[in-house]
């Protein structure tokens, strides 16, 4: 593949998130850092190459579906993992707010410790001290300003339901089974709405998979950037 793979981490994440898999070819890992998502669309139209597979996680793939409706002519693949296609609700718009004040009050990765039980299988949090190390390291690596840039960001996201709808490139939709802030019915959503989509589920893993069930998720995207 001579286009590079764009890998988008989550909230609190950075490219360590993508560490443990092994993907082979040209990768970018940029790491989400404008409060708006408008901004950090436009801030990675100029940073990217003019063309590439882009693949995404929960936020990262929020902003991932938002620049392939913006530049579709950039993206030649695209994969998005854990994530929400919808606008965001009442209730998420509090607990951003509050996990606002939280950061204000202990730091990222005082944050990032109270997220773990939704971030995490809790298998993986009890049993796999080295994958609650890399979640509480990407953190500590994001910092306090980075980390609440991303919170703003995650209140200006949109429904991304039309927009998908209407992406031609081969698309990967991969779900975690275990996954307590996004669902596989969020992503049978998607899979639905993009006319060239394939639906993977994970098993016994939580949102962070790529921390939890590297080797699946690497086969899986290696797979879908060989096309």
């Amino acid at each position: 593949m001579s286009d590079p793979l764009v890998l988008l981490p989550g909230m609190g994440c950075t490219a360590l998130l993508w560490c443990r898999l092994e993907l082979g070819g040209p990768t970018v890992t940029p790491v989400l850092q404008e409060p708006a998502l408008d901004e950090e669309v436009d801030r990675l139209l100029g940073l990217l190459p003019d063309r590439f597979a882009l693949a995404g996680l929960s936020l990262g793939a929020i902003v991932a579906m938002a620049l392939v409706r913006r530049a579709p002519e950039r993206v030649n693949r695209l994969a998005l993992l854990s994530t929400n296609p919808y606008g965001p609700t009442p209730a998420q718009h509090a607990a951003w707010a509050e996990q606002r004040r939280l950061l204000a009050a202990e730091g990222a990765r005082g944050l990032q410790a109270a997220l773990l039980p939704s971030l995490l299988s809790p298998a993986v949090v009890e049993e796999r001290p080295e994958a609650v190390a890399l979640a509480l390291a990407m953190a500590g690596e994001l910092g306090d300003d980075r980390y609440d840039a991303q919170l703003r960001l995650q209140g200006t996201r949109v429904d991304e339901r039309p927009g998908l709808a209407r992406v031609t490139c081969p698309t990967l939709v991969l779900a975690a089974r275990q996954d307590r802030l996004c669902g596989l019915d969020r992503h049978e959503t998607i899979a639905a709405l993009v006319p060239a989509a394939e639906l993977v589920v994970i098993e016994d893993c939580g949102h962070l998979s790529p921390l939890e069930q590297p080797v699946a998720v690497g086969a899986h995207l290696r797979r879908w950037v060989n096309g």
